[in-house]
């Protein structure tokens, strides 16, 4: 699909109905899009994500979620972004229209889909979202949830947005996942671009049948646990996302008080005449940097206190260990057989029917002599990994599922990396805190003493505001904790139902239905670990590939390993050098690490299939001369076919650089700002920089 137009009337900066056509022509598939600092690049950037995704664009990107709860929570953030001289004129709504094209929907012809959200700043209420298919609304679409649906469904999943919309300079966070959340969130975003997740769920779809079968058959008192365990299962899902609804509420609250409670820091810090408004900004950016360190380490120190009790009993976990990769190796080698037996079979077959048409003699001997043979040299040559010996007196011990064995070696890895991590944890965290207490010493001196009644009535009302943001902060804490709780509690009862659904038997009347399940979770069981494998490889070889196209040291990463734990619940990418030795990332300079974030999306992009327009903001920003040519004719040409780029030209973009790509630009924008906001106006891509110079 490519976007057709957008269409910004009153947003922000955009001063009435700014109209912009984005169609690439072919392999012109480039549109640049550029102004100085303040006219509005970022703002066109924002105004996308908020018109597809609305109050749920803080998950596309920390970068809205920071501004949002600066601003005092979502209701403020976007009921200030009516244009400023509008509001003068007495007018109220503003809107955001994308359109698109070639949008495919099962069951629905159609030319064209715009997406219309909308908000009135005199009712300050939600915003208001429309989807017309070919102009004109559809039945299928009855209320906004529907709509936002439809949006995820069949535009872009919000869950992979962050790979199409980007700011180049900041997307270095790929390159340094810090705490056990933001591994969630991007894992979980991994596994929907890998599609591992849509067949996890199919075979979950297969397990609930089961279950029905099974508390059918079972005897009165298996009947009672079963159920009983699968209420557990559900009601826990239903508290894990009821109590995630009432956390977004206290930290939109918080967001709310937090606002209020700047505002009367300020006239404290104004009537106190010791510091500027300025500094005291610089100070809380500090602030909210240090806290955000601090916040990290001990989501950290909290998942390592978990390890003490293992690393204890460090001798049983290493013979458990052991136990467990046999077995694992075991069960493959049972999955590999039955492929050998299938296609043995299958061969042994067709020489049966060419039996029959020989008109000679064959020995029986002969015969099984061949057959043997047959089945011996498909194992050498078809499955040279399987080794039937080596398990022919094996054990099974104790049959972990695959998720089991996942949540164990991601225990005894980071068993293994704990110590190191501690350290640099808790040093993270002491520094942060000495540097935290240093700049809130400096706030509270530069506040005016308690000095006449005003000056009270502020400090009561700012005290007043902490305790309620502390009050929240402690029950968005207390509410983690049951979220966690209930997770543990959810595993249990699930490992639970499996081995109370393994003793029961199924009745006749159901025992085909759900033979015919099992054999399709089988199925699926075993696609998994090839499709896992599959995407595995693909994504370290598109990811190796850029790699070594994009960096100009080509010696620096010798190797890609993507490590896929469960059924895409934890992802991880490193990176190793020549010497097998994993590379911190840490360690990489900022344009390195910005190289290895272009690379990441651009393979993940490509394994996504999907033909959906990327969006890049500053995109040259950290790059030195080498690089900016890889990236410039290697990397934006073909991550997409259509790419806009929101360059600050001369600076983020040279002359010289633009000549790299300017056969691929098909449309050229800069945006002109007067007194009463900014415009779209379009030039002819090869005369991009001389109307730019003439600004």
């Amino acid at each position: 699909m490519i976007i057709k137009s957008l269409e910004l009337n009153n947003f922000r900066i955009y001063r009435g109905l700014n109209k912009i056509d984005l169609t690439p022509d072919g392999e012109r598939n480039i549109i640049i899009v550029s102004g100085n600092n303040g006219f509005g690049k970022t703002t066109f950037l924002m105004s996308l994500v908020w018109c597809l995704y609305g109050k749920n664009m803080e998950k596309v990107d920390d970068l809205y979620k920071k501004e949002i709860f600066e601003k005092g929570g979502y209701s403020k953030y976007i009921g200030n972004s009516l244009n400023s001289d509008a509001a003068l004129n007495g007018e109220k709504r503003f809107s955001v229209a994308v359109t698109f094209t070639d949008v495919e929907i099962p069951n629905i012809t159609c030319t064209d889909i715009t997406i219309i959200r909308s908000y009135d700043s005199a009712t300050d209420t939600n915003d208001e979202l429309k989807i017309l298919i070919d102009g004109k609304e559809n039945d299928l679409l009855n209320d906004k949830d529907e709509e936002e649906m439809f949006i995820r469904d069949y535009i872009l999943p919000i869950e992979i947005a962050k790979f199409f919309f980007f700011d180049a300079e900041k997307i270095v966070s790929f390159a340094q996942i810090n705490t056990p959340e933001q591994r969630t969130e991007l894992s979980k975003a991994y596994s929907q671009v890998l599609g591992i997740q849509k067949y996890d769920e199919l075979k979950k779809e297969l397990e609930k049948l089961q279950d029905e079968y099974r508390k059918d058959s079972a005897k009165s008192q298996d009947r009672a646990e079963l159920n009983d365990l699968i209420a557990k299962i559900e009601n826990g899902n239903l508290f894990i996302e009821d109590s995630l609804q009432l956390k977004s509420e206290k930290e939109e609250t918080i967001a709310e008080i937090q606002y209020d409670l700047n505002e009367l820091q300020e006239k404290l810090i104004r009537e106190g005449d010791l510091m500027s408004i300025e500094k005291l900004e610089e100070f809380r950016s500090k602030q909210d940097s240090y806290k955000r360190e601090m916040e990290e380490a001990q989501e950290g120190l909290k998942v390592l206190y978990n390890y003490i009790p293992f690393g204890l009993a460090g001798s049983v976990v290493s013979l458990l260990a052991n136990q467990l990769i046999k077995e694992k190796e075991f069960k493959q080698n049972k999955l590999q057989l039955e492929g050998v037996e299938e296609k043995t079979d299958d061969i042994l077959n067709d020489l049966d029917k060419a039996r029959l048409n020989y008109n000679g003699h064959i020995d029986v001997k002969v015969r099984t002599f061949y057959e043997q043979e047959i089945k011996k040299l498909i194992l050498k040559h078809f499955y040279s990994e399987f080794d039937a010996e080596k398990f022919e007196d094996f054990q099974t011990l104790h049959d972990f599922t695959d998720l089991q064995q996942d949540d164990f070696f991601s225990l005894v890895t980071n068993l293994k990396e704990s110590k190191s991590s501690f350290e640099k944890l808790s040093n993270k965290y002491s520094k942060a805190k000495a540097e935290l207490f240093s700049i809130e010493r400096k706030i509270r001196e530069a506040e005016k003493n308690a000095e006449g009644e005003y000056i009270q009535s502020l400090r009561s009302k700012k005290s007043t505001k902490e305790s309620e943001i502390s009050k929240l902060r402690q029950e968005i804490a207390r509410l983690d904790i049951e979220i966690e709780q209930k997770k543990e509690d959810i595993k249990t009862a699930r490992q639970k139902k499996e081995a109370l659904s393994k003793k029961i038997e199924v009745s006749n009347k159901n025992k085909e239905v759900d033979n015919q399940a099992a054999r399709l979770i089988h199925l699926i069981q075993k696609f998994l670990l090839r499709f896992k494998d599959e995407k595995k490889r693909s994504l370290e070889n598109r990811l190796q590939e850029k790699l070594t196209s994009f960096l100009h040291k080509k010696e620096l990463v010798h190797k890609v390993v993507v490590d896929i734990q469960g059924n895409g619940e934890d992802v991880d990418i490193n990176l190793y050098d020549v010497n097998e030795k994993k590379i911190d990332k840490a360690i990489l300079s900022m344009g390195e690490r910005q190289m290895f974030a272009s690379a990441l999306l651009g393979a993940l992009v490509e394994e996504t299939q999907l033909e959906f327009p990327v969006f890049i903001d500053s995109p040259m920003q950290k790059f030195d001369v080498n690089h900016s040519q890889n990236i410039l004719t290697k990397f934006y040409p073909n991550v997409s076919g259509q790419v806009i780029l929101f360059p600050l030209l001369m600076k983020e973009l040279t002359e010289q650089e633009y000549s790299l790509i300017d056969h691929y630009v098909n449309k050229a924008y800069l945006i002109e700002n007067t007194t009463i906001g900014s415009h779209f106006v379009e030039v002819n891509p090869t005369e991009l920089f001389e109307k730019y110079k003439k600004q």
